[in-house]
């Protein structure tokens, strides 16, 4: 039996940063923007931003630290920490968004199930607390096993940028 060798290599971003006592991210960012207002403003072609989708006031991108290949997020173009703060068009384009998100993800991974949810403020989970995002990721039964169970180790077959292409190919006209 050989050993096989798992790469994660854009996690290590992620796990540098885990303790929380700085935000390895936005070292280079003006401290006025969110984490994602800087990246949908960045003069970067969508396919090297990840952004799927972009309406009047939101958008959609891929989560550079995904559950599952497919996560993505949706979210107000402009940083906004709850969904009392959006406008009215805001949170009619944000759930309007999801839906074609949900589409985008059945059509291109057929899973059998699609998580779809917020995490608001750094006690609920949000790893970027002052700009709300609604994540939605394919699920399937049996997608916990045992690296996630006993190494805390999630694997991931497909690049983002694969899961780009698929997701872009699948979102509704």
């Amino acid at each position: 039996m050989s050993l096989e060798q798992l790469w994660a290599g854009w996690r290590l971003r992620y796990i540098e940063g885990a303790d929380g006592t700085e935000d390895k991210r936005s070292s280079s960012r003006s401290e006025s923007l969110t984490l994602f207002e800087a990246i949908f403003r960045s003069d970067l072609p969508d396919d090297e931003r990840y952004v799927l989708w972009t309406g009047e006031t939101c958008f959609a991108l891929l989560n550079a630290f995904p559950y599952t290949n497919g996560h993505l997020m949706v979210l107000p173009q402009r940083g906004v920490a709850s969904l009392d703060g959006l406008t009215d068009d805001e949170y009619t384009e944000l759930w309007t968004g999801v839906r074609s998100a949900t589409h985008a993800v059945q059509a291109a991974y057929e899973p059998e199930g699609i998580n779809v949810g917020l995490n608001l403020g750094r006690g609920a989970g949000a790893g970027v607390p002052d700009h709300l995002h609604v994540h939605v990721l394919p699920r399937w039964g049996g997608d916990t096993n045992f690296m996630t169970t006993v190494a805390n180790t999630r694997v991931l077959p497909e690049s983002l940028g694969d899961s780009w292409r698929r997701l872009s190919e699948a979102w509704p006209a």
